[in-house]
């Protein structure tokens, strides 16, 4: 098979070995991949990522591995055998960067963490994605996003507080965890520039989610306030929830700020909130919620979700649709800012893909193609990159090492 041209992007010419499987490390190196950086994902010979038999599977391919693998040259390679390790070694020696999130200790295991390599390899950066992180007393537990969720706070955070938490609708820890493991990836890259050396990336799921928790820990240290769920409002901003439309859809309206709560006030044609003093100011709103709250619905129920986000936009409102999926790809801004990117995959056919986010002006990524088949480049990386032959590429294959 003729190899793909390399995706384009500012990363051109930067090299990453992908070790993870899931979804934390494939993340990291899909955004690396998205802005050109040479991918290699490695698998396990006959068996593949586990992400390659879940869910949504069009044509017996999973549409999550498409995503998660776009722009990255798959392999197979057996690390659980010394041959497969020494290989791995030799791959160490010719990339920039190792991602991986196995569980803290099997690289070790296996002779391949990066104290044990340093030496040879004292430019490798490697970025180590776990549950809990390298050290710690749960260091050694088995991680999962949603359990770092909990734990981080999120879960507890989501949902209204007269029912259970609820899940958040996506993999938000092992995403997080992923952007934090690329951003770090790219600082790491930097300080080698100037030092010479590359060094450990240390993440844990359940600190990069926790870090996202805004005011929640000093709240907490200074005020004692134990932050709770409340729907799909905050207590003492005002107007600011989820409101029906008259079509039986949903719009967000943020006018807790006292200019844009004036626009609303207008566009509702509710003149005598803007006579009322005790409006003038969020304190006041605040402990006026939940009648500006119903007053809001009991308006936003008269339009369609259309005529309501027409009307927002002109009077200089922000608020906008809850959409499911089919929404998102409807929207014009979606589409012409090319968020919906489609590539032609020879598993699936035409493929609808998230586009690249952030947008670079001289240097834009690319989506070049989506996941391979499994060991698709191991020909193209262990003859091209580390100059086996085709008998010796053959015997390794023969021997279930690759």
């Amino acid at each position: 098979m003729t190899a793909p041209a390399q995706a384009a992007g500012p990363l051109r010419g930067l090299r990453v070995l992908d070790l993870g499987n899931m979804i934390a490390g494939p993340c990291c190196t899909r955004v690396l991949a998205d802005y050109g950086a040479e991918v290699i994902k490695v698998e396990q010979p006959g068996r593949g990522d586990p992400i390659r038999g879940w869910r949504g599977q069009s044509r017996g391919h999973s549409l999550l591995w498409k995503l998660l693998s776009r722009n990255k040259r798959a392999v197979t390679l057996d690390l659980h055998r010394e041959e497969g390790q020494r290989l791995a070694r030799r791959l160490y020696g010719v990339v920039d960067i190792v991602v991986e999130n196995f569980r803290p200790g099997v690289l070790e295991r296996w002779g391949l963490a990066h104290t044990q390599v340093e030496e040879a390899c004292p430019r490798l950066i490697m970025v180590r994605i776990s549950g809990y992180g390298q050290t710690g007393p749960y260091r050694d537990r088995a991680g999962f996003g949603g359990v770092a969720e909990a734990m981080a706070g999120v879960r507890f955070l989501t949902g209204y507080p007269d029912r259970p938490p609820t899940r958040v609708g996506f993999a938000l820890a092992d995403s997080v965890a992923g952007l934090y493991g690329a951003i770090a990836a790219l600082a790491a890259l930097e300080e080698r520039r100037r030092s010479g050396r590359g060094q450990e990336i240390d993440v844990a799921l359940t600190e990069a989610t926790f870090s996202l928790l805004d005011d929640l820990l000093p709240a907490y240290q200074k005020l004692g306030i134990i932050g709770q769920r409340h729907g799909t409002g905050l207590p003492g901003v005002a107007p600011s929830s989820i409101y029906p439309t008259r079509d039986g859809q949903y719009v967000v309206i943020g006018a807790n700020n006292d200019n844009v709560f004036r626009r609303l006030a207008t566009v509702m044609g509710r003149a005598d909130w803007l006579a009322d003093p005790e409006l003038n100011h969020d304190r006041g709103r605040g402990e006026r919620q939940a009648e500006l709250d119903a007053a809001v619905a009991a308006w936003t129920e008269q339009f369609t979700l259309a005529e309501l986000t027409g009307r927002l936009a002109e009077a200089g409102v922000p608020g906008g649709p809850v959409y499911d999926i089919a929404g998102i790809c409807r929207d014009p801004q979606f589409q012409a800012r090319e968020m919906i990117v489609e590539v032609d995959d020879p598993d699936v056919g035409a493929l609808a893909l998230p586009g690249i986010v952030p947008r670079f002006s001289r240097t834009p990524g690319t989506i070049a193609w989506a996941g391979p088949r499994m060991g698709e480049h191991n020909d193209e990386v262990y003859g091209g990159l580390l100059g086996l032959s085709r008998a010796e590429i053959d015997a390794l294959r023969g021997r279930g090492v690759i």
